[in-house]
């Protein structure tokens, strides 16, 4: 599934899991085509069918951003750059070693996923370091005549992330730095937002951070990791920064009561549950499906966090 969001940036949806809307490569037509994240191997096929579907070639492909190194967002990066022969990976500077030798990654990954690994991930293709190119804190990348992106250090969710500033559309690519995006909810006039606390990096005061930064800076659009472009920044921020605070206490009360993040995630899902149906949504509702793992796998970083402290 491939949408256009505006003049010259498309969303192709790589249907993670196995899910529709989960995440998605973003496509900038400039000068030089440049993709934002590609997802994990298994979304690698929607990309190429995607680009084909925009009348593109691999052989354009120039840029490869990856927003992060979490193998939802990266992992499929070197599948993807062996059929792109003109293309460079452009990284955060603690992230590059990791595309370079995937090695740790993969025995992370593996570490919250289990026997389910090989079937989310596989296979994770290392790139040449020939072809890493390192970007960070206020570098800059020439695509087009009239745009030239910006890079932002936005730690909170990793320390190995960065933001994508473009200033044609006056928008963040923002990963997941400042949370998540709930399609499935905005599309019924829903606006809704959490953050993405994941292992095993995450700082609140980090997360904080950058959300106040990008407040300030007033964008028109963020486009979210998970999932797509936001229109109205302001109301999307406003509301992670609420839930983050949800997020710590819950997370240690949990801690305090040895609860464990499986604990923490069902306290997390009814904070989400209650405030939800003030809104009008069904305890039934395909979201629930979204939010329960994505619920899962912040209370564990919440936890190492805590732990960490």
């Amino acid at each position: 599934m491939v949408e256009q969001l505006n003049g010259r940036i498309f969303i192709i949806d790589g249907f993670d899991l196995g899910i529709a809307e989960r995440t998605g490569t973003y496509v900038i037509d400039e000068k030089e085509l440049t993709l934002i994240d590609t997802g994990a191997s298994p979304s690698v096929p929607h990309i190429k069918k995607g680009l084909s579907e925009l009348g593109y070639s691999l052989e354009q492909v120039k840029n490869i951003i990856v927003t992060h190194i979490h193998l939802d967002h990266a992992g499929g990066t070197g599948l993807l750059l062996r059929e792109c022969p003109n293309a460079k990976v452009v990284v955060h500077p603690k992230g590059a070693r990791h595309l370079a030798d995937p090695s740790r990654l993969i025995a992370g990954a593996k570490a919250i996923y289990g026997d389910k690994f090989a079937d989310l991930f596989d296979p994770i293709v290392p790139i040449p370091n020939e072809r890493i190119l390192v970007k960070g804190e206020g570098d800059t990348l020439e695509i087009g005549s009239e745009c030239t992106l910006e890079f932002w250090d936005t730690p909170g969710h990793a320390k190995h992330h960065f933001g994508i500033y473009d200033p044609v559309s006056n928008g963040m690519f923002a990963g997941d730095t400042v949370g998540i995006r709930y399609p499935q909810l905005i599309a019924e006039g829903i606006p809704f937002f959490l953050p993405s606390t994941s292992p095993n990096q995450f700082d609140p005061q980090a997360m904080q951070q950058a959300i106040d930064r990008f407040q300030a800076a007033n964008f028109d659009a963020i486009y979210y990791g998970h999932y797509s472009m936001e229109k109205e920044p302001k109301e999307a921020l406003r509301q992670v920064a609420e839930w983050l605070v949800i997020f710590v206490e819950e997370a240690e009360e949990a801690f305090k009561k040895s609860q464990g993040p499986s604990g923490l995630a069902l306290r997390l899902q009814e904070q989400v549950r209650d405030y939800l149906r003030t809104k009008g949504v069904p305890d039934s509702h395909e979201v629930y499906n979204m939010i329960k793992l994505d619920t899962e796998v912040s209370a564990m970083g919440l936890f190492d966090y805590l732990a960490g402290r």
